[in-house]
């Protein structure tokens, strides 16, 4: 082999390289995958299934969508946020759902604010959300759940 062959191998190979590290970062700040904690959601999703993300901003979110949040650390251990999934179930501009979310039953205003999020558990029996902590600011949007894995 000459040295020109050579060079030109190294150079495929280290432009390969670059090429695969630039569309893992970009996978990275577009995709999560999340794997279900708790049984908030069931029976659409199962404690220990894996669900596909993709990052979303929330004027692109829609009621009825499934979304993964930032949630809050434990005040009791000092343990950190855990991402929690939850369905939209109304969004900034929408009529305040009273009848549903006992926790609004008494919020000033007849529509969700701007920077606002109702969301729900499927199973109100096992779930910690708006029911019980009224709105959740948008900023704690992580993404939309596109489906799930395996």
């Amino acid at each position: 082999m000459t040295a020109g062959l050579i060079v030109l191998i190294v150079l495929i190979v280290l432009v390969v390289a670059i090429a695969v590290a630039i569309a893992v970062l970009w996978l990275r700040r577009r995709y999560l995958v999340v794997t279900v904690d708790g049984e908030s959601m069931t029976p659409a999703y199962q404690p220990g299934e894996r669900v596909l993300v993709q990052r979303a901003a929330p004027g692109s979110l829609l009621a009825g969508q499934v979304v993964v949040l930032s949630g809050r650390p434990d005040s009791e251990t000092g343990v950190g946020a855990r991402w929690i999934i939850k369905r939209v179930a109304a969004l900034p501009g929408d009529a305040i759902p009273r009848d549903t979310v006992p926790a609004l039953r008494t919020a000033p205003g007849t529509r969700v604010p701007a920077g606002h999020l109702v969301v729900l558990g499927d199973n109100p029996d096992r779930s910690h959300d708006s029911r019980h902590t009224g709105y959740l600011t948008t900023d704690r949007l992580r993404g939309v759940v596109l489906r799930k894995i395996g």
